[in-house]
């Protein structure tokens, strides 16, 4: 499966791609979608700001709840983001959630799409709900936080271990769901437990009941570090899925603090042995957990076997 595709639904909304030459009067209400602002991967900056005009010149800006940016806002080329937004934040009163970076495979590598410091953004809208972004590349989050961010997500193919850091530590009072895809070392990533320590701690983030850690190369050692975690004993679902989990991380989460407060448990796509997740399912799904073991991965050959005869995992999102 793909897990880089154009976002169908956001916010609870279904995603309408604005068409640039729609008559207003054919336009659904403002609220009513989640308005995507996407070009085509090769338009030109004059399509863009033309595209830009038309939307703020036919939509009632007041009543839009949900925006998701596509390229060239995000194309993978260094771009520093919706300015056109930030200086129209007045007019945009009611806006609660944000997509950065909707871009598929084959429009760019998740690795090059080049975000931002997103100071900007969470002051110019401290209404947010709901912020996801796609890339990695550049990316920074203010310990500062924001007040109202209910849910969080990064989907990266190497998410820089110093903006995983500044998330972990950031003040976010209303988050309720957070997503970090890690991703892969070679492509920018290389989170440690270390890194996200105030997190796994339980600070800044009291309402947290969702905590995905995904896409990660050291799941083994993230799942070491959620067994005795304090953050672990709030949540109700917890997701260390499209990793490198093994038999040796299981261990840990299973002989570790009590899951059995946890409705959901995501462990897709994984490296566990059968024995594993036989043990896994008859430990934790009488007690009420559901556990999704979808995806086992089988480990590969290393792909330069002149420098080693080992074996290795893999992400399911990288490059």
């Amino acid at each position: 499966m793909s897990y880089v595709q154009h976002v169908e639904q956001f916010h609870g909304l279904p995603v309408l791609t604005f068409p640039p030459y729609a008559d207003p009067t054919d336009l659904p209400d403002a609220g009513a979608v989640a308005w995507r602002l996407h070009c085509g991967p090769y338009a030109s900056d004059e399509r863009a700001d033309s595209c830009w005009r038309r939307f703020t010149g036919s939509v009632d800006l007041g009543k839009v709840r949900a925006l998701v940016f596509g390229s060239p806002w995000y194309d993978g080329e260094g771009g520093s983001g919706p300015r056109e937004l930030i200086e129209l934040s007045s007019r945009f009163t009611g806006l609660e959630a944000l997509f950065l970076g909707d871009l598929e495979d084959e429009e760019a590598m998740i690795s090059t799409i080049a975000l931002d410091d997103l100071a900007e953004i969470l002051d110019a809208f401290p209404g947010l709900r709901e912020l996801a972004v796609r890339g990695g590349d550049g990316l920074r989050f203010p310990v500062t936080g924001h007040e109202r961010l209910r849910v969080l997500r990064v989907e990266s193919g190497g998410l820089p271990p110093r903006a995983a850091a500044g998330i972990a530590a950031a003040s976010l009072p209303s988050l309720e769901r957070l997503e970090l895809w890690l991703g892969d070392e070679d492509y920018g990533g290389g989170t440690t437990a270390e890194d996200l320590a105030p997190l796994l701690a339980g600070v800044g983030k009291p309402a947290l009941r969702h905590l995905g850690l995904q896409n990660g190369p050291r799941q083994d050692e993230l799942a070491a570090a959620l067994a005795s975690a304090p953050v672990v004993r709030r949540l109700t679902s917890l997701s260390l899925s499209m990793g490198t989990l093994g038999d040796e991380g299981a261990e840990a989460l299973l002989t570790g603090q009590s899951l059995a407060h946890l409705r959901k448990l995501d462990l897709s796509h994984h490296f566990l042995s059968q024995d594993m997740m036989l043990r896994i399912w008859t430990e934790l799904e009488p007690q009420g957990v559901r556990v999704n073991l979808m995806a086992r991965r089988e480990e590969e050959a290393e792909r330069f076997p002149e420098l080693g005869t080992g074996r290795c995992r893999y992400v399911a999102v990288g490059e």
